[in-house]
């Protein structure tokens, strides 16, 4: 009769748990980056696990996919939150889309992934947050005369969201340089915010 397990060896289990956890969802991550339709092969040789240990942490594609989308998603969030958007609402919105930017670069593949396996009200959802902080700068520089007022607030984080998302469907079909992205993409939200002349 086998012996009970001891607490140190559930730990070490759980331990072990945790980190191929890690390493499948930072494995899956890369992966998803470099080709949005990787396979779980693919994925379990890159995070040096079987695919029977994979699925005993992730039942499916999908799953493995949706999780590792929502702690981007999480990851990012936390990055914004250190943006400073404080002083002149048109520099802080320069910081917030240059910082902004840089993530949905990062992870605009990963994004075409989540389309594939993920619903659309899911991936709307992880997307509150962030325009949420838009929407409060916004604000902001409305009540300083900075931005226009004369147009809803959701309509003008609706223009922040369709160009920063239109930047990367541009450069992916080479007619805009990465490099140039944040400034094209400010300008182009200053010029819209701008109070309209008397």
């Amino acid at each position: 009769m086998a012996a009970p397990r001891t607490r140190q060896q559930g730990q070490a289990k759980r331990a072990d748990a945790r980190r191929n956890i890690a390493a499948i969802l930072d494995a899956a991550q890369e992966a998803l980056i470099a080709d949005p339709e990787a396979n779980i092969g693919e994925i379990a040789k890159r995070a040096g696990v079987g695919r029977v240990t994979l699925y005993g942490h992730f039942a499916s594609r999908a799953e493995l996919v949706d999780a590792v989308f929502t702690r981007a998603v999480a990851a990012s969030d936390h990055t914004l939150d250190a943006v400073d958007l404080e002083g002149d609402p048109r520099a802080a919105m320069g910081r917030l889309v240059a910082a902004s930017w840089k993530l949905i670069d990062q992870f605009r593949a990963l994004l075409l992934a989540a389309h594939n396996h993920i619903p659309a009200e899911r991936i709307r959802a992880a997307h509150d947050r962030p325009m949420h902080r838009v929407g409060r700068l916004i604000e902001r520089g409305r009540a300083e005369g900075a931005f226009r007022a004369d147009l809803p607030t959701s309509w003008m984080v609706a223009v922040y969201h369709s160009v920063i998302h239109g930047a990367a469907t541009e450069i992916a079909a080479g007619r805009l340089a990465d490099d140039d992205a944040a400034d094209v993409i400010t300008s182009t939200l200053l010029a819209a915010y701008a109070p309209p002349a008397e």
